[in-house]
């Protein structure tokens, strides 16, 4: 029972968290609570609207540099709609230059768990491989994404590769070292016991590693995808377009910074939307993920 699900009775002096004997705590219906948090967080965007709009009406910086809520809302519209014949921003609608970002962090990401997840497990389950290869893990992970973007455009040219391999490089770590550390984590209780059964090195990975530390290694997969989301900007500085960061790079060279807040507020709203999807894909994959 939590303070939130816990309506104090009217007349009382009982708190909250402590209902009187006999008398059972009330609690809210998950519909109402609902609705409680979305109101607060539409409180909340509210109030930074207007503290935004104050900001700008007060003139603190000029209108070129910090622009109004209303002057990026018409950013967004101009960016999602045909204007004077031209489409969107560099000749592209928003909605299509997330959907080739998105594509190439789904992509990169997509391989990034091809390789990472077996490599972790190579990690977690072989002590020498994991002596040889974990500090080279280590090392990708603490490298900022542009430290090795210049040597991937010498390697891979300016197209769709190197943008590809740069959201692969940022997104292996993670998932790599996630896995390597579910799987070292799995309880010694269930090894010894599938051992006791028969189970082989291959039915142990398998049948009872990989399944337990599959929880964890979702949360490696969801926190790479992260990461790739932050890359890609970086990754589409170079012959980006179509792409979000493509666009705001372009809108940058103008000055154009209502394009650039736009952007940048898209890529945090297909964001949080990306993450919701993936804890959906998580509690649908490890429903038994938090209970006892």
């Amino acid at each position: 029972m939590t303070l939130l699900d816990t309506v104090k009775e009217p007349g009382t002096g009982s708190s909250p968290t402590a209902p009187s004997p006999g008398r059972p705590a009330r609690r809210i219906p998950a519909g109402v609570a609902a609705l409680r948090w979305t109101a607060l967080r539409l409180l909340a965007l509210a109030v930074l609207l207007a503290a935004w709009q104050a900001v700008v009406a007060a003139g603190v910086w000029p209108r070129v540099l910090v622009p109004s809520p209303g002057d990026v809302w018409q950013a967004f519209v101009q960016a999602s709609t045909v204007h004077d014949g031209v489409r969107g921003i560099s000749g592209h609608l928003l909605v299509e230059h997330l959907a080739v970002s998105l594509r190439r962090i789904a992509i990169g990401t997509g391989y990034a768990a091809l390789v990472g997840i077996p490599l972790g497990l190579l990690i977690g389950v072989v002590k020498p491989l994991a002596v040889v290869l974990e500090p080279a893990v280590t090392f990708l992970r603490t490298l900022p994404p542009l430290a090795y973007l210049s040597l991937l455009v010498i390697w891979f040219g300016i197209d769709e590769s190197p943008k590809i391999w740069l959201l692969l490089v940022a997104a292996l770590p993670p998932i790599a070292a996630a896995t390597a550390a579910a799987v070292r984590g799995v309880p010694t209780d269930l090894v010894e016991a599938g051992r006791a059964l028969g189970a082989g090195p291959a039915a142990l990975l398998f049948s009872i590693r990989l399944p337990s530390a599959l929880p964890e290694i979702l949360t490696g997969v969801r926190i790479a995808v992260g990461i790739a989301y932050t890359s890609v900007v970086a990754a589409e500085t170079i012959n980006g377009v179509p792409g979000i960061g493509g666009m705001i790079r372009d809108a940058q060279r103008y000055n154009q910074t209502d394009v650039v807040i736009a952007g940048i507020i898209a890529i945090g709203l297909s964001g949080i939307l990306l993450d919701a999807l993936f804890r959906g894909l998580e509690r649908a994959a490890v429903p038994w993920r938090g209970r006892a």
